[in-house]
């Protein structure tokens, strides 16, 4: 399939074909694939990483992409956006960054998702300061133009594969996060995953318990409907009867 692919994708470049046929059919069964995901519940510790995974996975981070899988937990960025985003986006001052666009997996600059995908995202002290280090020592394009934040060895798009393969990985297998078949449990959209349930956790718990507009907002979904279908069984359900019975007594107070 891979041989076949690229053999169109020359091809279509030269003209002689209309449409690379392997490309359309792996984006619709990506979204046949991603429709049924919607409606399935997912379950922290299989879908979702746990805060405890996570804490034993990011001393392990490889130093090449310890920044990008650092972002990629605190900001939930889609991997697309995370290979396309651009230092002139990222507003280090201000501790926030701005998704403008993204990268496709055949290394292709394109809008967002979506009009909502474009959005503003602000940044935890430790990300912030993790991407302030790591501009110094960022890989350049030709003469010496610093651009894209996570880039290859030569400043150009990273491949999604090499995020994977040599960074999140590894990183997984010598933390112990691994399958009953000793493989890495995660694949990277869990981290994105990981952010949302973040997001919502209670401030108790250790999350930002955000509301699920704002949850919309900073994941990029284009509406409530789809933030509710993924993430609506992780939000608390305001029926805890300690919380019932504080809020009474403030209430007579």
């Amino acid at each position: 399939m891979a041989s076949l692919s690229a053999l169109l994708a020359d091809a279509l470049e030269r003209g002689l074909v209309a449409t690379n046929a392997v490309r359309s059919m792996k984006r619709e069964r990506r979204r046949r694939t991603s429709k049924s995901e919607q409606k399935q519940k997912l379950k922290v510790g299989v879908d979702i990483p746990t805060p405890d995974e996570i804490k034993r996975l990011i001393p392990h981070l490889p130093d090449k992409y310890r920044p990008l899988l650092l972002t990629a937990i605190f900001t939930g960025l889609r991997a697309s956006e995370l290979r396309g985003l651009r230092w002139e986006d990222v507003k280090l001052s201000h501790a926030k960054l701005e998704v403008c666009q993204r990268a496709d997996r055949y290394k292709k600059i394109d809008k967002p998702k979506s009009e909502s995908s474009e959005r503003t995202v602000p940044l935890m002290p430790m990300v912030a300061n993790t991407l302030r280090e790591w501009k110094l020592r960022c890989p350049k394009r030709e003469h010496g133009r610093l651009e894209f934040v996570f880039p290859t060895g030569t400043g150009e798009i990273e491949y999604h594969s090499n995020i994977l393969q040599r960074g999140l990985e590894p990183a997984q297998i010598a933390a112990g996060i691994v399958d009953g078949k000793g493989k890495p449990k995660y694949a990277l959209h869990a981290l994105r995953h990981f952010y949302a349930s973040w997001c919502i956790n209670r401030e108790k718990d250790g999350g930002l318990g955000l509301s699920p507009k704002m949850v919309q907002e900073r994941m990029g979904h284009s509406s409530i409907t789809i933030t509710m279908d993924r993430y609506g069984h992780l939000f608390p359900s305001g029926d805890d009867v300690a919380e019932l019975a504080k809020a009474e007594k403030l209430f007579f107070a």
